[in-house]
């Protein structure tokens, strides 16, 4: 609003200084009361707390992702430049000898002289001898020209993947900042929801753990579904890999969540996923939002246990489906890897891997 806009910067000389001086005391004042103590925050319900963290948790982890897809990059992209700059090396490596190739015969025809070619016929004692040098002379020349050309290449294509390393490296740099950024974002949203979740007493904070209070009527109606287990959603899934994913997905039930990890003893989300496809001869992409894509889409009507599914708009959460309208996930870092209902998030869509 108007009244909140700073006015142009004055010297705190004289009157300016008397000024800023009132202004300090009176914001002073205004922020400790006549008792002298701050305002304290409003207190908040433990339910308002619990969503607080939740969008907290939701934000750091789309954050999160967006930091592996940077990172996924940055990866892919410092391969290239390494690979670039090997290559220059080599053909570097053999213009050197190329141009030393080049120096020796210079330095040969130096010694040598530069007669006229008419003249040295003409005081030659044996004039067929010196056509036939004459002949072998000119076959050596076509031979140096063609040694300069092929030079003159291999400076021009040096230098073209110089060029290219070059764009390669500024690409890097820029995926390193994007890196640096999200990184900024993750801990600065976590650090604001262990903040909160500070305002919870030690009970609420374990309530909030196992569920919270906001999604007490969900997590009755997951204990309605009944008990899923190992084997039978191994049972149900419509391959050998998928079913060695859903195997191992149950292993790591308890792991503890870490943004950006891909196990074997923590997991973000879709580092969970990855892992767990990875243990059956499976490469996935590291992020949710490229993971969606890496196989075929079926409906909520068609799950089997090994699908992925995945939750926001933004396809920000994945998990990997168990059966029973069940999944097994990284939530978030307070709470570890765990069995969930599917409809304990907004349901994006879902993925079985091929």
């Amino acid at each position: 609003m108007a009244a909140h806009r700073r006015t142009a910067p004055r010297s705190l000389g004289g009157g300016g200084a008397r000024t800023a001086a009132t202004i300090a005391l009176a914001g002073a004042a205004s922020m400790t009361g006549l008792n002298g103590t701050g305002h304290a925050e409003p207190p908040l319900s433990p339910a308002q707390v619990e969503a607080g963290v939740d969008r907290l948790y939701h934000d750091a982890e789309t954050a999160t992702e967006k930091y592996n897809g940077a990172k996924e990059q940055a990866g892919r992209t410092r391969e290239r430049l390494g690979a670039l700059q090997d290559e220059a090396a080599r053909r570097t490596e053999r213009l050197d000898e190329a141009r030393r190739a080049l120096g020796s015969t210079a330095a040969a025809q130096y010694r040598t002289g530069g007669v006229d070619p008419s003249v040295q016929l003409l005081l030659s004692s044996d004039p067929g001898q010196y056509l036939d040098r004459a002949a072998l002379a000119e076959r050596a020349d076509g031979r140096q020209a063609a040694a300069v050309t092929r030079v003159r290449r291999q400076l021009r294509e040096i230098e073209q993947l110089r060029g290219a390393a070059r764009v390669e490296l500024a690409s890097l740099r820029s995926r390193q900042a994007e890196l640096r950024r999200q990184k900024r974002t993750i801990t600065g949203k976590l650090r604001e929801a262990r903040r909160l979740l500070s305002r919870l007493t030690q009970e609420e904070r374990a309530r909030f753990a196992a569920g919270g209070t906001g999604r007490a009527a969900r997590s009755a109606a997951r204990d309605l579904l009944g008990p899923v287990s190992a084997s039978a959603a191994a049972a149900q899934a419509p391959d050998a890999r998928a079913a060695a994913a859903v195997a191992y997905a149950f292993g790591k039930l308890g792991s503890p969540y870490v943004w950006g990890a891909t196990g074997p003893h923590a997991f973000d989300c879709s580092g969970l996923v990855q892992a767990a496809y990875r243990s059956a001869g499976v490469s996935l992409p590291r992020t949710t939002y490229t993971q969606i894509g890496a196989g075929r889409r079926v409906s909520r009507s068609e799950l089997l246990p090994g699908d992925l599914v995945f939750f926001y708009s933004g396809i920000s959460h994945v998990g990997i489906y168990v059966g029973q309208g069940r999944m097994i996930h990284a939530p978030n870092p307070s709470a570890p890897v765990r069995v969930a209902p599917i409809d304990q998030m907004p349901f994006a869509g879902a993925t079985r891997v091929v």
